[in-house]
């Protein structure tokens, strides 16, 4: 495994991140996430992602359930939780309560206390703010921030889902406070995602945020679907048959490369991504053993500049960063 600083911190993290979103009841068995974790520490990831609304989605009781498995398993050997770097997330709702939910200071510090309670742990490593919240004030944000950094509950702060110019308007207005920030943004982004090119990926780079990727295999769809659509008897989702059909010659074109790389499209996805200097570590989300050891191949894939002029032309991107994109 490589490690790599998570942007501008000092704390070093490895270069994928175990995402933890599909460990609940009807994905995968607390059995099978426990299995994960383990293989994933002892294979070097270091650095474990969840979200206080993860859980069994097929109940409406299920939030906090992730967070809660990852909890039982700290648990069951105290030496877990300091070999790892733990990120969680605030913002979605936790109830039907009004102050339930958000960035305001209240849901902040409330939602830490019960994170932590779930996670069995007395600190959040990376305190995510899973999405922008247009209603509450920076200065109040980072207040609530600052004290649970003051009282040893959170060490870093993060963003998710943030536009470029919330990413430097957050920076700016901590710097007014001497307060360090965030570190790192989480976005969607993938061969075929690449729309934070424009804006995103350019305010990281100028504030020196680690950028994590999620979704970096499009949830499967650049996981080499095409074969598993005549292999697998499990049912594709509408939603993905569709895009499949609507990609069908990217995706025959992206198999025939993989091919040619002797290398799985997967960790081809993943190593692509590895290859941008502002990606911390995808954030990836394996449901098996299987896929968790394919994963790890991603770290020792090297691409030529021939070959990322490859996926390029397969999957093109926006053209680089605004307003050279779309302007002159």
């Amino acid at each position: 495994m490589e490690y790599t600083q998570l942007g501008r911190s000092g704390i070093k993290v490895s270069r994928l991140c175990l995402g933890t979103m599909n460990f609940c009841p009807g994905f995968i068995s607390e059995e099978e996430s426990a299995a994960i974790m383990s293989r994933a520490l002892e294979s070097g990831i270091n650095f474990f992602d969840t979200a206080n609304v993860y859980g069994d989605y097929f109940s409406p009781q299920g939030v906090g359930s992730v967070e809660e498995i990852v909890g039982r398993w700290l648990a069951q050997d105290p030496q877990r939780r300091q070999k790892i770097v733990l990120a969680t997330k605030v913002y979605g709702a936790m109830g039907e309560g009004q102050n339930e939910r958000g960035l305001s200071a209240y849901n902040i510090r409330q939602a830490c206390e019960n994170s932590l309670r779930r996670l069995k742990t007395d600190h959040i490593d990376l305190y995510q703010m899973h999405h922008v919240d247009r209603s509450v004030r920076w200065e109040e944000i980072w207040q609530a921030m600052e004290g649970l950094v003051q009282q040893g509950k959170v060490i870093y702060t993060g963003s998710s889902n943030f536009a470029g110019w919330q990413i430097a308007q957050a920076v700016e207005t901590a710097r007014k406070r001497n307060y360090l920030g965030l570190v790192s943004e989480q976005s969607l982004y993938n061969l075929k995602d690449r729309t934070v090119e424009l804006e995103v990926i350019p305010a990281c780079q100028e504030y020196g945020l680690g950028l994590l990727p999620w979704s970096p295999l499009k949830a499967g769809f650049l996981g080499g679907i095409l074969k598993k659509q005549v292999t697998s008897r499990r049912k594709v989702d509408p939603w993905l048959t569709e895009l499949i059909s609507k990609n069908q010659a990217a995706l025959e074109a992206y198999d025939r490369f993989c091919e040619e790389l002797g290398e799985h499209p997967a960790d081809v996805a993943l190593a692509w991504l590895l290859h941008n200097p502002v990606v911390t570590a995808p954030i990836i989300g394996p449901r098996s053993l299987e896929q968790l050891n394919g994963n790890l191949r991603a770290v020792e894939i090297k691409l030529g500049a021939q070959q990322m002029k490859r996926l390029d032309e397969i999957w093109p991107g926006p053209g680089g960063p605004a307003p050279e994109a779309y302007a002159w």
